[in-house]
């Protein structure tokens, strides 16, 4: 009966409201899906890098988020989704580089939520992470408040391990990769590195180097297992996912043995359909006209929608 209930009010729905909203210098758009009462709200989390709402970047547009928005909205999902600190309309909020930490973007996750949780219009928020944006609503989970997690290509173990293994998928010569390696250590040491190879600049220049410090001290895994045994968990993983591959969500599986585990057949880490070969692949981060990843919204939606709303 609820099923029909729901299926009947999205017949008779009419398109997806957008509002923008503001919290202090962020700004970023609540889509909420018409003729649905007190929907579920999908609080989206980007990636890293500076992103805007749409999860676009300069260079790699194709408005993934977007299209995660609107097609969550045509399931009866609401979404909210915002330009990170600094990016876009939310330039106002910029911190220095040297002073941002994985800690402010989980902050401003949960001043987020906040804002949802108090409207009267809108039934459960439910933490949506992407990427590194996983990680952040996994920390941000830890404060209560949400009636699900869902975590699309999250990575499950320390982020020192995940760069290991992209570098060394993407053919970095061997000094290279162990200079890394080294940095990473003195990194989660508390050390500063002042001196990095020139080709590593873009990845530890000194400035990012605090940011770097709080990413490598979080394990996500063990994050998952602490959490609240009654919090209902979604992973999604891409088959042929290049930056994060599947075998990170089955890490996050076996420490949440409750969770949902969905490997999505030939999905890569931008959500769209894309084979494994490394050239193929990336050649579908700067086509714009490639949709999600087929499989994708039917099961997000099946598992927000099966929510208890109260």
């Amino acid at each position: 009966m609820r099923w029909r209930l729901i299926w009947l009010a999205l017949l008779l729905a009419g398109p997806a409201a957008g509002q923008d909203l503001a919290l202090g210098p962020l700004a970023g758009t609540l889509l909420r899906p018409a003729g649905v009462e007190l929907p579920p709200v999908a609080l989206i989390l980007p990636g890293s890098g500076p992103t805007d709402r749409n999860g676009d970047q300069p260079g790699l547009g194709g408005g993934m988020l977007r299209r995660l928005a609107e097609g969550l909205a045509e399931q009866g999902i609401a979404s909210f989704r915002a330009d990170k600190r600094g990016v876009a309309a939310s330039a106002a909020g910029a911190v220095s580089e040297s002073d941002l930490r994985i800690e402010t973007y989980v902050a401003d996750a949960l001043g987020w939520r906040d804002l949802l949780d108090a409207r009267q219009d809108l039934g459960p928020v439910i933490l949506l992470g992407h990427s590194e944006g996983a990680l952040i609503a996994t920390l941000a989970a830890e404060a209560g408040g949400i009636g699900g997690l869902v975590l699309l290509a999250g990575a499950g173990e320390p982020i020192g391990r995940v760069i290991t293994a992209q570098l060394a998928a993407a053919e970095v010569p061997a000094d290279l990769q162990a200079a890394a390696q080294d940095i990473m250590t003195a990194l989660r040491d508390g050390q500063a590195v002042p001196d990095v190879p020139d080709p590593l600049v873009p990845l530890f220049r000194p400035s990012v180097q605090p940011y770097m410090a709080s990413w490598l001290r979080h394990d996500p895994a063990a994050v998952l297992a602490g959490l609240p045994a009654g919090l209902p968990v979604l992973l999604v993983a891409g088959s042929t996912d290049l930056q994060v591959p599947p075998g990170q969500a089955e890490l996050l599986a076996a420490a949440r043995p409750a969770a949902q585990l969905l490997v999505v057949e030939g999905m890569n880490h931008i959500l769209r359909h894309a084979p494994a070969e490394r050239a193929a692949n990336l050649a579908t981060y700067v086509d714009p006209s490639l949709p999600l990843a087929s499989e994708l919204l039917p099961a997000l939606a099946g598992f927000i929608n099966g929510l208890p709303r109260n």
